[in-house]
């Protein structure tokens, strides 16, 4: 798999389709039959391995052909890319935690480490700090969201927002739960959570955008029917992760809305991004920006 970047002008439009998603199981059991060629007539793939923070930048500088980004990072990139109706993470009851050493520790003035602050992961924070945090935080930290429990353990930030896997392995770090961003979004919305988006050029034109999203679509339900076929894709790129919690992370990040938004995925993100947008926290948005085409 290829780890190059280049830009959009570079593009042979004969050459396979440029992606970047994370290493993370959920990505790579959705995309292990497309990536291998298993998925009938789908364009091939030239594939990139990065985490969020770094593929939200791709997607603000216009790297590469499709990418899997925050939800949060869509108001900056919608003019020139699309938002694939699957392939991504929503869900219920799989929102990040803020994490403390101590319990009940009081965040007013404290030092919180994030994994990005284009995340929605961050976007989430914001919004549930508006709400249950009158005095604020003192400082934010960005840290790569694998290196944010050792810093809250070790004590060089007073608490952490993590994301992924943290939720089933906090506890090993001695770790403390102050606070469920997603059980906050639920409660006072009635919506999934949103987290993770794929996007693709808009540029490809309507065809190719609508092939990608059923080669995504495709893609997904085969790794449901045949979960093994995955196992050796996902194990490979599981930053070792236990094989129980890798099992556990896509059972929870990988469900209907994976394969398609639908109504209330797309209500989640509308949600979302204009409940920020009234935060002064992204730009608004325009009304059919959302829209596939």
């Amino acid at each position: 798999m290829s780890t190059a970047v280049s830009t959009a002008a570079d593009r042979d439009p004969g050459a396979a389709l440029r992606i970047a998603y994370s290493p993370c199981p959920n990505d790579t059991f959705v995309f292990d039959a497309w990536a291998h060629g298993r998925v009938p007539g789908a364009p091939a793939l030239d594939v990139t391995f990065a985490d969020i923070d770094v593929t939200n930048g791709m997607a603000e500088r216009g790297e590469l052909d499709v990418l899997k980004v925050s939800y949060a990072v869509l108001p900056w990139v919608l003019g020139e890319y699309a938002l694939l109706p699957c392939g991504g993470a929503l869900g219920r009851g799989c929102g990040p935690l803020v994490l403390a050493r101590e319990p009940g520790l009081d965040l007013a003035g404290r030092t919180v480490a994030v994994p990005s602050e284009r995340s929605t992961a961050y976007l989430l924070f914001r919004l549930w700090a508006a709400d249950v945090l009158p005095d604020g935080i003192g400082k934010v930290v960005v840290l790569p969201f694998h290196e944010i429990m050792p810093a809250v353990r070790d004590g060089r930030v007073d608490a952490g927002l993590v994301i992924h896997e943290a939720r089933f392995t906090y506890r090993d770090y001695g770790l403390h739960r102050l606070a469920d961003m997603g059980e906050h979004w639920e409660t006072t919305t009635g919506l999934p959570i949103p987290l993770g988006a794929i996007i693709a050029r808009r540029s490809l034109g309507a065809e190719t955008l609508r092939a990608l999203a059923e080669s995504a679509r495709t893609s997904v339900r085969m790794a449901w029917d045949d979960p093994e076929a995955s196992r050796p894709y996902v194990r490979a790129h599981a930053q070792e992760l236990d094989p129980a919690v890798a099992d556990q992370h896509i059972g929870l990040y990988v469900n209907e809305f994976t394969a398609d938004l639908g109504e209330d995925g797309y209500a989640a993100v509308r949600g979302l991004l204009t409940r920020a947008a009234a935060e002064g926290l992204v730009p608004a948005v325009a009304p059919d920006a959302l829209a596939f085409p």
